[in-house]
This record gives C-alpha cells, structure tokens and sequence, in this order.
C-alpha cells in the first residue's frame, strides 16, 4: 500500500517528487491526472472485491468437499488436488485447480555431472542426438531459472545404464516445491455448442 502524502494547500506533486503550484498546470494536465486517478481506485476496489470473491470461493468449494467426502466416512487434504464441480441442470461449472511450483536444488548439478558422463563413455554415433536433448533441458532463461519441464523430460528417456539412472534419481532428489498457487475458474454451458465458456473475470480478456 502507497503512503498518502499531505501536500500544502494550492500545490500538486508530480512524477519526480516536485511541487507544482496548481494555477501552473495545464487544464489538460489536470483533466488526465483525474481520469486515470479515478479509473485506477475503481480498478483497485474491483481487484479487492475479486480477491473476496476468490477466497470465498475457495472456501465453499473446500466445504463442498469435505461435505461429499464425509458421506464415505472419508477424511483427506480437500484443500489439494484439482476438482470439477458441475451443477445439477449443466448449466454451470466450477474448477478448482492447485499449481505447484518446482526448482531444483545443488543437486541438479550432480545430475548433470553424471549425464556428461553418460554422454563422454557412449559411443560417438549417440553423442550428437542426446547432447542436443541435454543442453537443451540445462538451458535458462532470462531469469537464469531452468525449465522443470524440460528437465523432467529426460527422465521419460529408456536408457538403460547405471549412471544414467544415478543422474535420473539426482534430478528427483533435486526437486523442491518452492511454492503453489490456487485458480477457480467458472464457467456457463453454451446453448448453441454445447461447450462451457469461461465467465470471465479478467478485465483485460473481456
């Protein structure tokens, strides 16, 4: 949250921190600053009211859960794992879906270490291919961050040789939940396909 700043009376304070006498600003200037300053506290409330809305949601679908479950005497984590709820008529439908977030810890360097030993004692003729898919999985981005998904790859790869299987149970052991995010999405059924089209709640895909 921004701290509101009091400014002396008949002064405005621009970009740079300067104070500017109002009879000194342009009428147009004016006009700008409460067109976006009014739309961007109306946004604010609407994310604060979206933020309510999500977390009552999540609520409700977790009590759902654990209403249906108790039916079978079952007790589980309802708060994880993705769940679809349609209602009785079709009409709606809701998802809950739980994103993980992996990384990779010093260990991955041990699993490349032990791959380029793969790579050093196979024949030349299997070289090229598998250190294109190497390189390719230890390659970061612009964050300096690793695909998980093209790390994880390798591990779909039936080679069957000891080292190479060290390498595969580094990257497992290397892998770390750093963190996880939770999305309920709604959706309406299209009477004309028949499909679900989103309800949308993002004002930019509107």
């Amino acid at each position: 949250m921004t701290e509101e700043i009091i400014l002396p009376k008949g002064y405005w304070q621009d970009a740079n921190g300067n104070l500017i006498p109002v009879n000194k600003i342009k009428d147009i200037d004016k006009d700008r600053h409460r067109t976006v300053t009014d739309l961007c506290e109306a946004a604010k409330r609407q994310s604060a009211e979206l933020a309510s809305f999500k977390q009552a949601a999540m609520r409700e679908v977790l009590e759902f859960v654990e209403r249906s479950l108790a039916e079978y005497d079952v007790k589980t984590g309802g708060a994880k794992g993705n769940v679809t709820l349609v209602s009785f008529d079709g009409r709606y439908k809701i998802i809950r879906q739980m994103q993980e977030t992996l990384q990779f810890d010093e260990r991955l360097v041990a699993a490349k270490a032990l791959i380029d030993e793969c790579i050093q004692g196979w024949s030349k003729g299997s070289n090229n291919n598998i250190k294109v898919l190497v390189n390719d999985a230890f390659q970061v981005d612009k964050q300096g961050k690793i695909s998980t998904g093209r790390v994880l790859g390798l591990r779909r790869a039936k080679i069957d040789d000891e080292t190479w299987k060290r390498a595969m149970d580094a990257i497992s052991d290397s892998m770390q939940v750093a963190g996880s995010k939770s999305y309920i999405r709604c959706y309406e059924r299209n009477a004309t396909t028949g499909g679900y089209d989103p309800i949308v709640l993002d004002v930019a895909a509107a």
